[in-house]
């Protein structure tokens, strides 16, 4: 689509943003890295963006039309009214917490992208690949998702009235919130039949355990932390709940199982992880 490509048509008005996008355009194995920088309004069309990192960036109306976004780690970014057309963001892309209200994403790829409590209301995915993509408690009121394909997409998200599914088509694991009370199973698939779309909910275990690290000090009932694993299609995701008060990448899981964390955890209930969170939330660590 577009391998190799670091051309920057326009620059963005903030100078630190600016001078780091000209850097990274003038040498050639180097990672974009514009983590909590202002590019608004730069034009990156069709440049490789593969693995960048974009943790709170301010992205807002940039165009990113075509660009190469593969596992780029766009966390709670600000891409709001961003032109994301044809873009690849696939296995991307962290979309964890990010604000993608009225993007533009018309026929971009988001295989197995990551969107969790990710706000797009009145986003258009307009004959986007969402395929193995986990949407979880994300926002999709307004949103405009006409013939966009799904298949076995975590699809747990805020829909109302407004929310264009004509033509939405494959198949989908967990809940929806629509009208302002949950759908499941059957009733997900007629309120999206309803408006055009055909969509199959797949009748599947909750692809997501949580776990919580315990030691002598910390029992099962108030635990060290918590953990949760996510897996779909085959692909896995780890996050743990942290001292910022929100779910997070870890590695936690996977060191564990390498023999490099010497701290033990248990299988717990999604209801004792919300339990958790919630004591956290009010009384959160200094």
């Amino acid at each position: 689509m577009c391998d190799g490509v670091r051309a920057v048509r326009v620059l963005p008005p903030v100078a630190e943003a600016a001078d780091e996008l000209r850097t990274w355009s003038g040498q050639e194995d180097t990672t974009l890295d514009l983590c909590g920088l202002d590019a608004s309004g730069a034009d990156l069309t069709g440049a490789d963006l593969a693995m960048g990192l974009f943790i709170e960036a301010l992205l807002a109306d940039a165009v990113l039309a075509g660009a190469a976004l593969y596992r780029a780690d766009l966390a709670r970014a600000v891409l709001d009214r961003a032109d994301l057309n044809r873009a690849c963001l696939v296995k991307a892309a962290v979309l964890d917490e990010a604000s993608l209200q009225n993007a533009l994403l018309a026929g971009a790829n988001l295989g197995r992208a990551d969107l969790y409590k990710t706000d797009a209301r009145k986003a258009c995915f307009r004959q986007a690949r969402l395929h193995g993509a986990l949407l979880l408690d994300a926002r999709l009121e307004g949103a405009d998702l006409s013939c966009a394909s799904l298949q076995e997409t975590s699809f747990q998200v805020h829909l109302d009235e407004h929310t264009v599914v004509q033509g939405l088509t494959g198949s989908v694991y967990l809940v929806a919130d629509g009208a302002h009370h949950e759908l499941a199973g059957r009733e997900l698939e007629r309120w999206l039949h309803q408006r055009g779309a055909t969509v199959h909910v797949l009748n599947a275990a909750s692809p997501t355990t949580y776990y919580a690290r315990i030691d002598d000090d910390f029992p099962r009932t108030r635990p060290a932390g918590i953990v949760r694993r996510t897996i779909t299609n085959g692909f896995t995701t780890d996050h743990a709940f942290t001292r910022n008060l929100r779910w997070e990448p870890t590695e936690y899981l996977r060191r564990y199982e390498l023999g490099h964390n010497d701290t033990d955890h248990v299988e717990i209930s999604e209801a004792e992880a919300e339990a958790f969170i919630a004591r956290i939330t009010k009384n959160p660590p200094p």
